[in-house]
């Protein structure tokens, strides 16, 4: 029942209408900004109260078409929103679990004016030149255009980018990934057979080394995820699409370790936000034949629905100010023997992906004295609830009284004396 055909961008704008006619209480379409040529960067979000961040409530997003010319992933987004909308109105209970635990966010096109070059070039043939349509309308590698925070961290260079080199649709997916916790993501790539994980980026700009991240073991877990599912790379059988066999690795690798990517976005989220990226590609075949998308569907169906559950792993809970009892903002989270810290959202709440196993985990934000406690993540597929309530320091109290200018409360005015 999904509409397997290439899109161009009028027909993929008509699909994803005809899915939220077809699903209107979970579904709500919203624009994150404009290409170079004005083509809008469509958004389907898939959710029980699609609108809105829910408390507790992970957000997942898969981005596709970042190379126009790389056209399978975006049609297997395209059928996997179809998907989930016919499945939750069919009572499919993974689906539904899905759909009520997780705020989907699926971007089919972040290179909407690459895709149209190429979708005009070959017109549904696998037959394309193999960088027809892979640039944006400016002729930048999207791949390579997000802030380069690797170096900075590595300190080989002072600057990221020339801001006046980034193309509209990374400023925009950047702001995205600004205004949205987002947990976890993959990002849909084409013309080979493998899943990459961070980093991308190569230190002291070696063409090719491992360069591992401090959640290493997480992104290789996530990556096996997606691999191991997948019809075709599960297969050990399988032809290699060019000259690399990536069986020898079990059809993962750090990104560092095969090419070394300086400004991707994977690395861009990992350092930037709280939201653990991977690179998924998908087929041999940047652009198959339409008749090929059936069995593309059924070999990534169960790819992508497994890699979805993953955000719920490792722990979560809501940081709340301990006398008010309100969520406490870009609190830090930090895992012992883990470094590499996240932050909560507005709310207060966080999501932090982790093995199983126990860990000590320290929360302290502005104002407030640090917290400890440990927490124990198991094997089973759902978050372990760790929550924490901060208690302010008599010097930020006495801010806030003085702010509001209120009387010094008697208890406060001795612990204030204790701290001199």
């Amino acid at each position: 029942n999904l509409d397997f055909k290439h899109h161009d961008y009028k027909e993929m704008r008509k699909l994803m209408k005809s899915v939220t006619e077809e699903c209107p209480d979970i579904t709500r379409i919203y624009t994150i900004g404009k290409s170079y040529t004005g083509l809008k960067l469509y958004v389907m979000e898939i959710s029980d109260n699609p609108g809105k961040h829910e408390l507790g409530e992970p957000e997942f997003r898969y981005v596709a078409g970042m190379h126009g010319n790389e056209a399978l992933g975006r049609e297997l987004v395209l059928n996997l929103m179809q998907y989930l909308c016919k499945e939750y109105k069919k009572g499919n209970q993974r689906v539904i679990r899905l759909v009520t635990e997780t705020r989907i966010h699926l971007l089919p096109s972040m290179n909407p004016d690459g895709h149209e070059v190429a979708y005009k070039k070959v017109g549904g043939s696998e037959l394309a030149g193999w960088a027809e349509g892979r640039y944006s309308y400016e002729g930048i590698d999207m791949n390579h255009n997000f802030p380069d925070l690797n170096n900075i961290m590595w300190d080989a260079q002072e600057t990221a980018a020339d801001p006046s080199k980034v193309a509209p649709e990374t400023r925009a997916v950047i702001s995205w990934m600004q205004d949205i916790p987002f947990v976890l993501s993959a990002n849909l790539h084409g013309g080979e057979l493998v899943v990459t994980y961070p980093f991308d980026c190569t230190r002291d700009w070696a063409p090719q080394e491992n360069t591992p991240t401090a959640d290493d073991a997480f992104f290789r877990w996530l990556a096996t995820v997606y691999a191991s599912t997948h019809l075709v790379l599960a297969n050990p059988d399988r032809r290699i699409c060019h000259y690399e066999d990536f069986q020898m690795h079990n059809n993962i690798i750090n990104g560092g370790a095969w090419h070394t990517v300086p400004g991707s976005m994977n690395d861009f989220s990992y350092l930037h936000t709280n939201c653990l990226e991977v690179t998924v590609e998908l087929s041999c075949d940047k652009f198959p034949h339409a008749s090929e998308l059936p069995v593309e569907w059924e070999n990534n169906k169960e790819s992508l629905l497994v890699y979805m559950e993953q955000v719920h792993r490792g722990i979560k809970g809501v940081i709340r100010d301990k006398s008010t009892k309100q969520g406490i903002e870009n609190a830090v989270v930090k895992v012992e023997d883990h470094d590499h810290d996240i932050r909560s959202a507005a709310d207060g709440d966080y999501w932090r992906l982790l093995n199983p196993g126990e860990y000590k985990v320290v929360v302290w934000a502005e104002g407030y004295f640090p917290s400890m406690r440990s927490c124990r993540v198991g094997l089973e597929p759902h978050p372990t609830i760790c929550d924490f309530a901060l208690t302010k320091t008599p010097i930020q109290r006495l801010k806030e009284l003085r702010a509001k200018g209120e009387k010094i409360p008697r208890d406060l005015q001795l612990r204030l004396l204790k701290c001199n």
